[in-house]
Formats: C-alpha cells, structure tokens, sequence
C-alpha cells in the first residue's frame, strides 16, 4: 500500500510538473505571438515621414530629416495593409525652397510628397541645369520620378535655368501617379511626362517649348498650361498607333504670358502651337479647354520633317476663348463628336487593365 501511494504521489507530481512546463509553453508561444501580430500591425500602418529645414538630425533611421532626398534614402518601409492593399510612406514637407535635385528609385514605391504649406507656392522644389551643362536632356531634372503609385500635393517642381535649352523640372516615368495641385515652372521641356498612367488636377505648367513632352498616358484636367513664350504647348511621342498612350487636356485653360509690346519682332499674336509631333504617331485631345488668343489659327505645327498628311492624332472638343477657331485648323486634325469625346475621358482613358480609377484616388489627397 505504501508502495502505491509513492507511486501516486509521483505520478501527481510528475503531472504537474508536466502541466507547469506546459504552461510556461504556452506563455511563451502567446508571447511570440503577439510581439509577432504587434510587428505585422505595425509594417501594415502608412509611414509618416517629416521634411523641415529646421531638423538638424537626419540620421538614418529617424523620421525626420533635413532634405527631400535624405527623406526618399532613410524612410522606413511601410509594409500591406489588412486589406491586402500596399500602405505608404507620406513624405510631409514643411514651406521653405530645397535647393536639391530629388530621385525617386523603381524600389520606392507607393510614395506621397505632402507639401504642408498653404499654397503649392510654398513648398518648393528647385534647381537650375540645363542640357549642355547636364550632358543631355534626361539628365536635368530637379525631381525624377521612377516608382509606381507616385503621388504629389501642394508642391511646385521648378528648373531655373530659364531660356537656356532643354532644362525639366519633373520627370515622371511611373505608372499609376498623381499630381494634385503642383505646380510645374521651366521654360524649354518643363515637363517630360514620359512613361505609365498620370493624372495632373488643379495644377499649373508653365512654359515656352515643347514644355509638355514625352510618351506617357496623360490626362491634364482642371489644369493651367501657360505659355511663356512662342513655342508649341506638347510634343507627345507616341510611337505607333496600337499604344494606348496620349495627352489629354480637359476642363483646363491656355493662357500666355508672351510680351507684345514694341519693338516685338513678332509677326502676330498667334505664335502658340498646340502641339507638334515629336514621335510619328503624337496624339493631343484638348476637351472642354480655354483656348487664349496666342494659339494659331492652325492649332497644330507638323515639326517641319512630316511629309504629306501627318500621321499624328490631334483633336479637339468644344475648345472656347479667343483661340477656338475650328475652321482654320490644319485640315489633318480632327474636331470630336461627344462620343468620340467619351474615349478620352479620364476614367475611360486611364484606367487600363487594372481599372484604375484616379478620380477616386486624387480625391483621397488632403
């Protein structure tokens, strides 16, 4: 009987002994857990990042850094959100000029530039470089965009070389971007709108040359395009008619800032072309657009090298101001009916295999 009850005893003890190691087990797999469930919440959450000329730290691995660019090489990387869905990184500018040249990298994706001032006016982004001192065109740009679900609000992109030659202010090579009251400042090649789906809202490009170029899909709407001197609005280089690829501008104004006083050598105030092919297959269509009284009467200039009927797309749909004149336009470009128009509209024309909808997404920007 003794013998029995040690055996019981012993069995107890063993039992318990089983049970408290199997509790602490238990602790530690919860534990695990949820520093593991604390770390998947924590990549799942948007990344807020602030730029200010008043930081004084910049040290990799902080959140607040002195330049846009040390922002764009030090951010943390957000992670997928519940919903499946990429978070981002905002990127919070404080008002103040940054002298800088920014990149943009095809790794940084999902990035949101906030300017936090009251105006695009006072969050800006300059440089001066021109192409002979850059080596070529694609190598002036202050801000180069290169990673998809680029987005920019309130900021004004500026290349300061003036009459200079080729000189951009933005480069945008990314699918899927957004520009929501930006404001683009250059004279020759402002703005090289170059590859992907972009939507321009509530923004102001300014120019002299060929100052909307490239070959991306483009919608500009409730947009400015101004010209500040004789020269040709677009050069898009789409480059064969099958791409899907083309600018459009809608709901916006052209206006011109082109001295006429004496002494001007020119011959009229005509002296702003729509548009000009910089690639065989071009394609322009203004909608519903402002025209001011510096456009040709022939809207469209053929570069001079398109022999016979060009091979361009270029049309219009109830241009209005001083410079609609549908009658003298270049017999080659062509005035829509309303359901030709409907192509051409942004969610239409943008929202390719994936249907995107960047109405919606440009709405959700502060």
């Amino acid at each position: 009987m003794a013998a029995g009850r040690h055996a019981c005893r012993l069995s107890r003890s063993l039992l318990a002994e089983a049970l408290r190691r199997g509790e602490q087990t238990l602790m530690k797999i919860c534990l695990i857990l949820a520093v593991l469930t604390q770390s998947i919440l924590s990549c799942a959450q948007d990344v807020h990042v602030r730029v200010s000329s008043d930081v004084r730290t910049g040290i990799e691995g902080t959140k607040e850094f002195p330049t846009i660019q040390m922002a764009m090489d030090h951010h943390p990387f957000p992670g997928v959100r519940p919903d499946g869905k990429a978070a981002r990184v905002f990127i919070e500018i404080a008002p103040g000029t940054y002298h800088e040249r920014v990149i943009i990298t095809q790794n940084h994706t999902n990035i949101t530039l906030l300017g936090m001032g009251k105006s695009p006016e006072e969050v800006v982004i300059t440089n001066s470089l021109n192409a002979k001192q850059a080596g070529g065109t694609f190598f002036t740009e202050t801000v180069e965009v290169n990673g998809m679900g680029f987005e920019a609000d309130n900021i004004t992109f500026e290349n300061t070389a003036g009459n200079t030659g080729q000189a951009v202010a933005a480069a945008v090579r990314a699918d899927r971007s957004i520009f929501k009251r930006c404001r683009f400042l250059g004279h020759q090649d402002t703005l090289f709108a170059d590859y992907g789906r972009q939507y321009y809202l509530d923004s102001y490009v300014e120019g002299g040359v060929d100052f909307i170029f490239g070959n991306a899909t483009a919608v500009f709407d409730h947009s400015e395009i101004h010209a500040n001197a004789p020269g040709y609005l677009t050069a898009q280089s789409r480059t064969s008619p099958d791409q899907t690829t083309g600018f459009v501008i809608m709901n916006s104004k052209v206006t011109s800032g082109i001295e006429h006083g004496e002494g001007s050598t020119l011959a009229s105030k005509e002296v702003t072309s729509l548009g000009r092919p910089w690639r065989s297959y071009s394609r322009v269509v203004y909608i519903n657009t402002e025209l001011s009284a510096d456009v040709t009467p022939q809207g469209w200039n053929t570069w001079g090298k398109t022999p016979g009927v060009p091979q361009a797309f270029y049309a219009e749909f109830k241009s209005t101001g001083l410079g609609a004149n549908p009658s003298a336009r270049v017999p080659w470009s062509h005035q829509l009916t309303v359901a030709d128009a409907r192509a051409f509209q942004t969610k239409r024309f943008l929202a390719g295999s994936d249907h995107w909808d960047a109405e919606t997404e440009a709405a959700k920007l502060p």
